[in-house]
């Protein structure tokens, strides 16, 4: 049985209103055009289904298009949130700041204000004066000397950020210390990168983000994610626009421990040939050259390292390498540690130039003619937005 009723409604502060199941307005009388059905569980012994809501064998008002008509009174007014109100936060610790400086121009970002002092005592106070709660926070700090201040500072930082509700905490640490203690030398020593790597994962931190480890096993010391990228490709670029022709150009490597490190340089450069400079230590900071696997007469030797510490290992190296007859020596390395007497045996002439890159900042008494010092602001801040945005890192080296 089906029946078609026409109801009057008239205005709120009407007295007018007729028919079961009326829709109200303040514009005055709306008329509704209305369809009575009576709900019925079967047809002719079929079940049917029986609308949400309805009692069998009541009749049910059914509004023509009220679904549609409710969607649009209910739509979302709000609009979306723009992208520039990124959750990105990047900041910046007290060793390296230009560094950190470089990288945000490469993001196209401010960095954020964070502020640290140092007590009459020593102790170090960090105070982060942004909201960061619910950010991806980048914390820049190469724990380069003085290294345990900068490390603690690294530390205490952490432990801030996390404590202000920051949804995630990546140590962004161009220059990681201590990674030279990676392994026991001798009896009742302590491993003292697999401790710091301890310290940064207990303070809170979710991911670490390092520039040319000493080694590859410093990775493994970290229990959370390490995302290792290599200098080597700054200073690739630089080595290309001297256009040093193939042939004359060997690879060398000061130590045998840096062998792998050499060939892979010597890889990116044309396959270029590889030479081994095979040294013992007889002290920490000493080294004695003993002899010279591979030839290098009359081509340009590229000695590739990680670090320059005290300088000795690499100046060593440089003259025995002039000594067997190399046309120029070239002194390539990520870190320029700089400790005394490193200057004076890098300018002492037997190097053509040296070059390194800006993971830990030089001094101006430390800077001499010879030297060349690369940014890999660049390189961090890819890094850091691929970081941020789920990306490859593998494929800035590839």
């Amino acid at each position: 049985m089906q029946a078609t009723s026409t109801s009057s409604v008239s205005g709120l502060h009407g007295s007018s209103v007729r028919g079961r199941g009326l829709v109200s307005g303040r514009a005055g009388p709306v008329r509704v055009q209305c369809t009575l059905q009576e709900a019925r569980p079967s047809v002719n012994g079929v079940p049917v289904s029986v609308p949400k809501g309805a009692v069998p064998n009541r009749p049910i008002l059914e509004v023509p298009d009220w679904e549609n008509q409710y969607r649009r009174l209910t739509a979302r007014t709000t609009q979306p949130t723009p992208a520039s109100l990124s959750r990105l936060r990047l900041f910046s610790g007290t060793s390296n700041p230009t560094l950190a400086s470089e990288v945000a121009h490469y993001l196209g970002m401010e960095l954020g204000k964070i502020k640290c002092k140092r007590f009459a005592d020593g102790e170090i106070y960090v105070q982060v004066q942004e909201s960061i709660r619910g950010c991806d926070v980048f914390l820049i700090q190469p724990t380069c000397p003085p290294v345990n201040d900068h490390l603690m500072e690294l530390l205490i930082t952490i432990d801030a950020c996390r404590r202000a509700s920051a949804r995630s905490i990546t140590a962004v640490i161009p220059y990681y210390g201590y990674a030279r203690a990676d392994r026991k030398v001798q009896g009742r020593e302590s491993i003292a990168a697999k401790l710091t790597a301890n310290l940064i994962t207990e303070a809170g931190a979710d991911r670490v983000l390092a520039i040319d480890l000493h080694s590859g096993q410093c990775v493994g010391y970290f229990d959370i994610p390490v995302d290792h990228v290599y200098g080597e490709t700054v200073i690739l670029d630089y080595l290309a626009s001297k256009r040093i022709a193939t042939g004359d150009l060997v690879v060398v490597s000061p130590d045998v421990g840096g062998v792998a490190r050499a060939r892979a340089f010597a890889k990116k450069l044309n396959d270029a040939p590889l030479a081994i400079v095979d040294k013992r230590r007889s002290a920490h900071n000493v080294s004695e050259v003993m002899n010279l696997i591979g030839d290098v007469r009359g081509k340009v030797a590229v000695l590739v390292d990680d670090m320059i510490d005290t300088a000795g290992t690499i100046t060593n190296a440089a003259k025995v390498l002039a000594k067997e007859g190399a046309r120029e020596v070239y002194a390539c390395a990520t870190h320029a540690v700089f400790s005394p007497p490193a200057v004076e045996r890098l300018s002492s002439g037997v190097f053509q130039e040296v070059i390194v890159t800006n993971t830990i900042p030089v001094a101006p008494e430390n800077i001499f003619p010879q030297l060349t010092i690369l940014s890999v602001a660049n390189l961090l801040g890819e890094t850091i937005w691929r970081v941020y945005n789920a990306a490859s890192v593998q494929a800035l080296r590839d």
